[in-house]
């Protein structure tokens, strides 16, 4: 999984309430247990018109947005059913943070597993942010994480919370089995005890 540091990108706003993993990443695409592909069906049904041509109107297909790596979006974000493929697709989009005011709890710690930084603000905090993002081409927002902090074009900074344990993975690009392999030396010691002492194991 890719370190998540410091990042400094396009901030896409989507001010909408309730986007479930649904719409993130409708059912047609879930027939992959591949991470890849999955971003050309991020929004799909917000993305594309019938005739599978982008919708001009949606915010990603907006010149300005077309390489957005933050999206600040509306309360409960992610909620739905817990397809795993819903952080994939917005990873594989180029997505590496998303900004809300809440998340639902399955979808949180995908993202967290997944390399992509969920941070929660307050609904003032979000108002700003959304301001910021809504400038096109100029709304550039920087994500540290080290420090817990989002800087806005204008030098605004807004700081974050985020639990130490979930941190310390993505500033060292630590998913499940990341975090297993740290302890390789201890694992491989005790495989090798074990097999002089059970022999028969």
């Amino acid at each position: 999984m890719d370190k998540f540091t410091k990042l400094t990108g396009v901030a896409a706003p989507m001010p909408v309430v309730n986007v479930d993993t649904d719409m993130i990443i409708p059912k047609d695409y879930l027939k992959t247990i591949k991470r890849t592909g999955l971003g050309k069906g991020l929004f799909a049904e917000s993305r594309y018109l019938e005739d599978g041509s982008p919708n001009p109107d949606f915010v990603l297909n907006k010149p300005a947005y077309r390489n957005a790596q933050i999206l600040v979006a509306g309360d409960n974000f992610g909620c739905g059913s817990s397809r795993e493929h819903a952080p994939w697709a917005l990873l594989d989009f180029g997505i590496r943070c998303v900004i809300s005011t809440s998340f639902a709890d399955i979808f949180y710690s995908n993202c967290f597993k997944n390399g992509i930084l969920p941070i929660v603000v307050s609904p003032e905090n979000l108002e700003k942010l959304l301001d910021d993002a809504s400038r096109g081409s100029n709304a550039v927002l920087t994500i540290d994480l080290e420090n817990q902090e989002i800087s806005g074009p204008d030098g605004g900074r807004i700081n974050f919370e985020i639990d130490a344990f979930k941190r310390h993975c993505l500033l060292n690009g630590l998913d499940d089995i990341g975090l297993t392999l740290e302890h390789a030396g201890a694992i491989d010691s005790f495989e090798k005890t074990n097999a002089s002492v059970r022999p028969w194991a």
